[in-house]
Parts: C-alpha cells; sequence; structure tokens
C-alpha cells in the first residue's frame, strides 16, 4: 500500500524509516518532509499540515491505504477525523480524544476524576491568582502553559522569584500565545522520569521499549528545557515491576476513561512518567510518539510497524503479537547555535555521510537542501541515533557520530544516557 507520513521533523524521519522495512510498503509519501526523509519517500511541500480538506485530496489523489499523523498540531486539529470520514485509514487519535494532549487542564482534571496518579495542581486564567497560589505553595513549583507550545510551555521553577515571573512571560507577555491564556501550576515532583509509548486500539493497550529523554539543554540537566536533547532505550528505572504498576495505575486506566468519555483513543499514547518515593506519577500524556524517543524505541522495534498501526486502526490489537530486540539505542541531538532560544538557521552540515558510513542512523531534525547540500533549519538539526547489545556501546557508538559530523554554533549535550551509566556503577 502507499502510505503518507505527515510531518517534518526527526520523528516523522524515524517514522518513515521503519515503515520503509515493511513488505507492505509501496510509495511513501511526506508532507512536508525534509532532506533526510526524502532519500526514502517523495516529499510534497505547498500543503499545509492544517488544511484538512488539502490534506485528505493528497491521500486520494495519491491512492494512499495508510496516513501516519507525526505531530500534535494536526492531530488536535482534527486530521485522523477527517481521514476517517473520506475512508482512509489514519494511525493517531481523532479531536476528541488528542485533548489529552491539546488541553493540560482536560488531561488533569481527567486523571483526577478517574484516581490516576500525578502530581497536585489547579488551574488557572487570571495571572494574579495563580500568583497568589504560587506565593501560599511556595517553591519548587511547575508552571504549564495550558495549550500546545511546542515542548516549550513548562517551566520548572525553583524559586519563588522564577515561579512569579514564569506567569508573566505566560500569560502577560504572551510567551506561547494562546496556549497560555490558562495555566495549570502543580506541586514539583522529585525522582527519575521515564517515557512510555504504548500502543492502542482504543481497548487494548500494548507497552513499548520504556526511555527516557533529557529535557534540559545542557549537561548535568542544566539551563532551560528544550524540546529534547536525546534519549535512550531501554530506561533501566522502567523495571518490569514498575511497568506492571504504570499499566495498572495509569496506562489501562486511562484508555478505560477515555472511552467513558465518549473519547476513544487509537494511536500512540505517550505517558511521561515521574517515578517518585510513592511510586510513578504522570507528568503528561502525548496524543503522538515522542521526540526524541521515537528515534531510540523503533530501532528496537522487531515486529512490522505497518501491521501494528492498522491492528490499532481496526481494534485486533489484541491478536497482535509486537516483538522487541535486547539491544539499546542511544539518541544525541545536535542543536543549532542559540537553541532553545533564537537560533541560528542556513550553516551547512557535513560529515553526514561519514557518520551513517560509521554505523550512526542520522535522522533529520531541522534541515533544508540546496543543490546537493543539507543547511541547519531548525533549532534542534539531528538526531544522531547507534544501536548496539548494551547502553555503554551504543553512547559511545553514538558519540563518535556527533565528532564526524559539523556545523557553525552546533552543540549537543554530553552526558545523554547518564542516568543509566550511573546505574551501571552501582
Amino acid at each position: 500500500m502507499n502510505i503518507l507520513v505527515i510531518g517534518s521533523g526527526a520523528r516523522e524521519h524515524t517514522l518513515i524509516w521503519k515503515l520503509a522495512q515493511s513488505s507492505k510498503a509501496d510509495r511513501l509519501y511526506a508532507v512536508p518532509g525534509n532532506p533526510g526523509m526524502a532519500q526514502l519517500a517523495e516529499c510534497i511541500e505547498g500543503v499545509s499540515i492544517t488544511d484538512n480538506d488539502a490534506l485528505v485530496k493528497l491521500a486520494q489523489d495519491k491512492q494512499v491505504g495508510l496516513v501516519v499523523v507525526g505531530p500534535e498540531v494536526p492531530l488536535t486539529n482534527g486530521a485522523v477525523d477527517a481521514f476517517t470520514k473520506a475512508g482512509i485509514k489514519a494511525f493517531g487519535p481523532v479531536q476528541a480524544a488528542a485533548e489529552i494532549e491539546g488541553s493540560k487542564s482536560f488531561s488533569k482534571n481527567l486523571m483526577k476524576k478517574y484516581h490516576i496518579p500525578t502530581a497536585k495542581y489547579e488551574v488557572f486564567t487570571e495571572a494574579e491568582a495563580a500568583k497568589e497560589y504560587i506565593r501560599a505553595e511556595g517553591a519548587p513549583i511547575v508552571i504549564k502553559a495550558d495549550g500546545l507550545a511546542a515542548g516549550k510551555g513548562v517551566i520548572v521553577a525553583m524559586t519563588l522569584e522564577e515561579a512569579l515571573a514564569a506567569i508573566d512571560e505566560i500569560m502577560g507577555a504572551n510567551a506561547f500565545g494562546n496556549a497560555g491564556s490558562r495555566v495549570v501550576v502543580e506541586e514539583f515532583m522529585a525522582g527519575e522520569e521515564v517515557s512510555v509509548l504504548c500502543f492502542t486500539d482504543g481497548r487494548t493497550i500494548l507497552p513499548m521499549v520504556p526511555s527516557q529523554d533529557h529535557k534540559r539543554v545542557f549537561d548535568d540537566d542544566q539551563g532551560p528545557n528544550t524540546g529534547g536533547m536525546g534519549a535512550y532505550a531501554p530506561a533501566p528505572v522502567g523495571t518490569p515491576e514498575l511497568l506492571a504498576q504504570v499499566q495498572k495505575e495509569v496506562l489501562d486506566p486511562v484508555i478505560k476513561a477515555m472511552e467513558q468519555e465518549g473519547r476513544l483513543y487509537k494511536g500512540c499514547l505517550y505517558a511521561g512518567l515521574m517515578v517518585t518515593d510513592k511510586g510513578p506519577k504522570v507528568v503528561e500524556f502525548n496524543a503522538r510518539f515522542g521526540d526524541p524517543e521515537t528515534q531510540v524505541v523503533l530501532p528496537l522495534l522487531e515486529s512490522d510497524l505497518v501491521d501494528v498501526m492498522l491492528a490499532c486502526i481496526d481494534g485486533s490489537l489484541a491478536e497482535t503479537e509486537v516483538k522487541w530486540s535486547s539491544g539499546a539505542a542511544v539518541c544525541i541531538v545536535m542543536a543549532a547555535g542559540g537553541y532553545p532560544k533564537a537560533y541560528d538557521k542556513g550553516d551547512e552540515i557535513t560529515g553526514l555521510t561519514a557518520a551513517e558510513e560509521d554505523g550512526s542512523m542520522v535522522f533529520h531534525a531541522g534541515t533544508s537542501s540546496s543543490e546537493g547540500r543539507i543547511y541547519t533549519n531548525g533549532g534542534r538539526v539531528l538526531g544522531v541515533v547507534s544501536k548496539a547489545d548494551g547502553i555503554q556501546e551504543a553512547v559511545d557508538r553514538a558519540y563518535a557520530g556527533v565528532a564526524k559530523i559539523s556545523f557553525r554554533g552546533a552543540h549537543y549535550r554530553h552526558d545523554i544516557a547518564h542516568w543509566a551509566l550511573e546505574r551501571l556503577k552501582k
């Protein structure tokens, strides 16, 4: 069948790369795609990923049998609804179900209603009321823009001054636009984070290999949050015992809750969790594959991704076996100078072929091309991924790949997977 992937980042490049391995994949298309995806698929520009009518027409014109919606924006804009109405199979939640990511207040209220463990919180639409609550609660404390903010709408304030400034930034200065017209203020949770991505058909839910993202821009988890500076899988914190607890207390209950709310959830559900001294608690739910977690989870998937996605759409996941390799994968994100604030664009990237010949997989996140050359075109530019039998070897290989690539202002973290490596020393 012909397959269309919507999106232009490293997550979508990874999805294309994995889908291309399926015997069921004929022609692959990407909207708008990127130079890395162009090696595997026909990239189509000029169609907005939020124009559902144009997307449906494109899928019909290309005789597409499966659409995979990568980013959160088209999901919350009802892309899957539009494809389904047109009789085209689409992987991802419908608009009503995607609200679990589109509105943090909806997600938190759902968890409260169905007793799913998460941080204590309050929702505010007035800045002064939010500030009064923060003064009463003290710091550290977490402030989140309610709507979509490209993974950057969360501020972990370690002092009262930072927390109050965050309210001014989100609600006063509109740093995240309409996404910040409502904020969620929640308690700071201490512990180790783990990301559990899942396949679900709305009733059966099958977790993927547990992974761990690195949100802070600098080594030792310092600096502002980003969209993610790297990831690795499997994350040792995700023990079989912990995953069983997560399945029982978080994953199964939330899928049942969504069905009871009339929002049957199909696709990939991302559960971001904090492993606290009181057990795992939900930090956030996302309505799609995580980025950069996808870049380390899918290389470990041994099953045919097309088969799994179709089972999610058709409601037959309970009869589908999903197999994983026993190895490890590590992703190092190479970012543009200035990221996560204002960043450089248009710098030539060299060494991509050398990194791939050395055994790394290089997934394009923010790149452009001209006359056969590749240039930077985003904050997160590349995800350099390596797979090995163990975490240490995968880390070493990934950094060896990074060392072969260069562009002006490039920066990356040097301690990806440090939580896992520290565990290995004990």
